[in-house]
């Protein structure tokens, strides 16, 4: 009898051992998270400023009728940059969203990407895969260089300095965008499972 007590009292002893590293490890992420939260909106907020600073000089260097929201197409077309959702986390179970900004995708191909990451080619040899190495940085430099270059084209053949820093630090905001989205969506993850435990901790304790 003495036996089963003690054995039950060191398996309670473990689970709730268990469920307090959990615990910690939640509130540790929670806090990570936050943290780094603050810290991309401070750098969203300077990066947007650097960007309107340079806007207001090209178009002062330009001129405002060269540099003018009615130079701007109202056709319609497909978007040069598009979010991915994706809820597979690597095999994890929790189906929180994760983002995934594709860059400048070729308007000439229909799933083509040239900022996001593939990881799928595995049936490539050694051999090819230093090829593609050396030469998909530079392929993917001169397609982005070439998509920059459609946008810049509706307000001149030569466009200010300024102008090509600008469109570089708003599309820097829009990557910071999307690492804040998904920040924002690990802390509500982590919150949501710190609730969890408070909500089995109170039942716990009435019982």
């Amino acid at each position: 009898m003495g036996e089963e007590k003690e054995a039950e009292n060191t398996q309670v002893s473990e689970l709730s051992t268990t469920e307090l590293e959990e615990q910690n490890e939640n509130t540790l992420n929670f806090l990570d998270s936050v943290d780094n939260y603050l810290i991309l909106i401070e750098s969203l907020t300077s990066t947007l400023r650097q960007g309107w600073l340079e806007l207001a000089s090209a178009r002062h260097s330009m001129g405002g009728s060269r540099v003018n929201t009615a130079l701007l197409t109202l056709k319609q077309h497909s978007a040069a940059t598009k979010v991915e959702v994706n809820y597979d986390n690597g095999g994890s179970m929790k189906k929180s969203p994760h983002l995934t900004l594709c860059k400048w995708t070729s308007s000439d191909k229909k799933d083509s990407s040239f900022e996001k990451e593939n990881t799928d080619n595995k049936d490539s040899t050694k051999e090819s895969n230093e090829s593609e190495t050396t030469a998909s940085p530079h392929r993917t430099e001169n397609h982005l260089q070439k998509e920059r270059g459609k946008v810049l084209s509706m307000f001149g053949g030569l466009v200010s300095p300024k102008l090509r820093a600008s469109q570089l630090s708003f599309e820097k905001a829009l990557e910071t965008l999307v690492e804040i989205a998904n920040v924002r969506s690990s802390i509500l993850g982590s919150h949501h499972a710190l609730l969890q435990h408070k909500v089995k901790d109170t039942n716990s304790t009435e019982e």
